[in-house]
């Protein structure tokens, strides 16, 4: 018996140290100690760069407002009464924030079966892809964080419509998307990584 319990326990941390550290960086406001801390972070949003056209500062933006780079970010649960979990006020998981419809739309066209929301390079990649979507269907350029985050956010039909427009609070969240990317960028440029 003694033989099983340590053979259950190592099982058990080798399972708990296969999850994955889904924690944010340390400092969300540099993005040179980021990528120095992450590199594979700064990695995979080149490569997703170099895919789909999209600004590494861009995308950094986008991921700092949907999840503060925390791998398995999930929304809120809602309740009835104050204490009735009534569940998730959405489907929106890991660092892209994306919903499960959005997402299987990408995996099919894009991404592949196996892409995990949790993985930054997928999220990385759905972001393109996203992006390059909201060019085509809406012609916002691939370096305008702010109208892509609005796309992003309402969904390319919901931006067509213009239904951002009765939500101040989300123009607000726009417009520090967009100066959150110039601000990236004039970082990433001084520590020569673009």
């Amino acid at each position: 018996m003694g033989m099983f319990l340590r053979v259950l326990a190592v099982m058990l941390i080798v399972a708990a140290c296969s999850r994955g550290d889904f924690s944010a960086p340390r400092n969300l406001d540099d993005a040179c100690a980021l990528a120095n801390e992450r590199p594979q972070y700064f990695r995979a949003m080149e490569r997703a760069e170099r895919r789909w056209s999209v600004p590494v500062p861009v995308q950094m933006a986008i991921i700092h407002a949907e999840s503060r780079f925390i791998g398995d970010a999930r929304t809120p649960y809602r309740w009835a009464a104050g204490v009735i979990p009534m569940g998730r006020q959405s489907s929106a998981y890991g660092y892209s924030q994306a919903l499960d419809r959005t997402w299987e739309e990408y995996q099919a066209e894009a991404g592949g079966s196996r892409a995990r929301r949790d993985r930054i390079q997928d999220a990385t990649d759905f972001i393109g892809w996203y992006s390059q979507k909201s060019l085509e269907r809406n012609g916002i350029p691939l370096h305008d964080a702010r109208n892509l985050y609005l796309a992003y956010h309402e969904g390319h039909t919901g931006f067509a419509n213009g239904s951002y427009r009765a939500k101040g609070w989300l123009m607000n969240v726009a417009d520090r998307v967009a100066t959150r990317a110039v601000m990236y960028d004039a970082q990433l440029r001084s520590c020569r990584r673009r």
